[in-house]
């Protein structure tokens, strides 16, 4: 029966008269798999009794932090503490002869252990934003900047404790070294700092919101925000790409933020029409008396006729010319018309503001223009509302002798 190749290796080493640091190597080897054994084993079993634990917990509360906190494995990260303690306790005893080799295998428990601590951590810090995200008071709050900044200063923290282990210097001396090194960190930080003092801004003014509909001109992005990070912005555009903004230039750049429109009562209709100046004039007589038929208008012209007849024979105006005295002109009267019409309108709030207003004249014409909110501020509802005042408008404007700015098309004359 062939020998095993351990056995093989002892009979060599004692042949060359290293038997007894043949057994030292063979029972540390020895040691450290049965350390390695009981630690795995007391690992999985703590585990399992943590798993049915935490899930029976959950499922009987009526709190959905610990549903979270299972979603997040900090359970699975607690399992390994009582395992790497264990560890730690037998490993002076496994290399009780081997300095060197105990010095390695402490500083690995110890860099074990920071790592495990800084998960731990993160799993809490990763939980308690989940449990955030559900609350209505933190739902569009920036709670992802927070929970990055408290992880990045976990990092700094583990990253600064394995090196003081591996070098087996104080903190405080790392920390004289980082002094010098300053300049070159903070150019290395640039953005996360920046970032950092970007998230406080916004969130102690209130400027942006998970949720709310910006547009920001330099960055091509128009749409609601969807995430807010510690470094990036996302916002989803209306066509569903996604652009990603600095942080910082929320504070450093301009953006328009709809927010208000969105809590107000209504959504702005601001749009003109523009109409051409040859074709205003004043009315005759013949013409007020059709446009008395106009049931919006009956009113209006009726005692506005009558207070202009009052005023001209009062002041024995000649009105052989209609530009003598008052008048009534057919763009006066069909913005008297546009007003009643957009009062009347049914999708238009009527407690917030009503204009119809003419603007200075151009070279395209005389534009005027509705200024008005409508009730319902659904994208969809509210381009609805628009189209149908205007076509409205456009249709009526031929009953008054008016006639809009078009820009002339090419015409082709025959034989050219």
């Amino acid at each position: 029966m062939e020998k095993k190749l351990s056995h093989i290796v002892y009979d060599y080493l004692i042949s060359i008269g290293l038997a007894e640091t043949a057994a030292t190597y063979l029972n540390m080897v020895t040691l450290f798999l049965a350390m390695l054994l009981v630690v795995f084993l007391c690992d999985y079993i703590i585990w399992k009794l943590l798993r049915v634990l935490s899930s029976r917990i959950a499922k009987r509360s009526k709190t959905n932090f610990d549903d979270l906190l299972v979603a997040n494995k900090l359970p699975r990260f607690l399992a390994h503490v009582f395992p790497l303690l264990l560890a730690i306790e037998i490993v002076p005893w496994v290399f009780i002869d081997f300095q060197y080799a105990e010095n390695v295998a402490i500083k690995t428990t110890y860099i074990i252990g920071v790592v495990l601590i800084l998960r731990i951590v993160r799993s809490l810090l990763n939980t308690i934003k989940d449990h955030l995200k559900t609350l209505p008071t933190f739902k569009d709050k920036p709670i992802d900047s927070y929970i990055q900044v408290f992880m990045i200063f976990a990092w700094v923290a583990g990253i600064m404790t394995v090196f003081a282990i591996i070098t087996e210097t104080t903190i405080w001396k790392f920390f004289t070294a980082l002094g010098a090194a300053s300049a070159i960190i903070l150019l290395i930080f640039k953005d996360t700092i920046l970032g950092f003092v970007a998230s406080i801004q916004v969130s102690i003014n209130d400027m942006v919101r998970i949720g709310d509909w910006i547009t920001f001109e330099k960055y091509g992005a128009d749409g609601d925000v969807v995430e807010i990070n510690l470094a990036t912005v996302k916002v989803q555009n209306f066509d569903k790409t996604i652009t990603t903004i600095p942080t910082y230039a929320l504070i450093s750049d301009s953006f328009k933020n709809w927010r208000g429109m969105n809590e107000s009562d209504g959504r702005r209709i601001k749009r003109a029409l523009i109409i051409k100046q040859e074709s205003v004039s004043f009315l005759t007589d013949e013409k007020i008396e059709q446009l008395k038929k106009i049931e919006l208008l009956t009113s209006y012209l009726e005692s506005r006729g009558a207070r202009i007849l009052e005023y001209n024979e009062e002041h024995n105006i000649d009105k052989s010319l209609a530009i003598n005295g008052k008048n009534l002109t057919n763009l006066g009267v069909f913005r008297k018309y546009v007003e009643t019409y957009v009062e009347n309108h049914s999708a238009i709030n009527k407690d917030m503001t009503i204009m119809v207003r003419q603007l200075p004249p151009s070279t395209q014409g005389i534009p005027i223009e509705i200024y008005a909110f409508s009730s319902d501020k659904r994208w969809k509802n509210y381009e609805y509302i628009i189209a149908d005042i205007f076509d409205h408008l456009i249709a009526s404007i031929k009953y008054f002798e008016l006639e809009l700015f078009e820009q002339p098309s090419k015409t082709y004359v025959k034989g050219l």
